[in-house]
């Protein structure tokens, strides 16, 4: 797993500016949602082409953090990047014309094809009936037209998000950005979140601790739901 512990100079900056290292140390659970993001079997499986192979040791924090929010009374949203029939070759072309190269673009859409083995979400994570399930076409979930996701939430007055995931600075991180520009409150955990890199991870939750919300670890939010 990675390691969570964010450097020193960065916990002082936040410090500084803002008086406090965490904002959101008192939850109110019926206004509170995890948010899992991508952890699907192309991300997931070994050997699939878009492999994170760290994601799969977060899984015991995500069933652990979905227990604990059901449990308080916090709704569970699983959040899958799609690829629908209707879109075809004109999915994205901002990512598949100029990220990737047209053989990787090929896989990409087939990985991610609506309703296909590589789309569905990774089986040892566990979701329940009630738990909502969105569709995103995009890398955040909150960036507006790009998934329900914050309609769903507001609908059931939700005012905070809990970010898991992957990859940590990609799809979680854009999403706790456009979390926080559309008035959410922010959490992203640090062992709940993974990518390629350590250095990119701790990158990721540094950016968001100092500007775009809060930072807490599995235990530390799983304590502070039961309280």
């Amino acid at each position: 797993m990675h390691p969570t512990e964010l450097p020193q100079d960065i916990k002082d900056r936040v410090i500084a500016r803002r008086g406090k290292l965490h904002l959101y140390e008192d939850l109110d659970p019926a206004r509170t949602a995890l948010i899992v993001i991508d952890m699907q079997n192309t991300f997931m499986e070994p050997g699939a082409m878009a492999e994170v192979p760290l994601a799969r040791e977060i899984v015991p924090n995500i069933n652990r953090l979905a227990a604990a929010c059901r449990g308080a009374g916090a709704a569970v949203a699983w959040v899958k990047v799609t690829v629908s029939p209707e879109d075809g070759g004109d999915y994205w072309p901002g990512l598949l014309a100029h990220v990737n190269t047209e053989e990787r673009a090929a896989l990409f859409l087939e990985a991610l094809a609506d309703g296909s083995h590589g789309h569905a979400i990774w089986p040892d994570l566990e979701v329940k009936e009630d738990d909502i399930i969105v569709n995103k076409n995009r890398y955040s979930a909150f960036l507006p037209g790009a998934s329900p996701l914050a309609d769903a939430l507001r609908e059931r007055d939700i005012d905070t998000v809990i970010i898991t995931g992957t990859l940590t600075n990609v799809c979680c991180e854009s999403s706790a950005r456009d979390a926080m520009m559309t008035d959410f409150k922010t959490i992203m955990v640090s062992d709940g979140n993974a990518c390629l890199r350590d250095d990119e991870h701790l990158a990721a939750l540094s950016n968001v601790l100092q500007v775009f919300g809060d930072v807490f670890t599995t235990d530390e939010l799983v304590n502070i739901l039961a309280s």
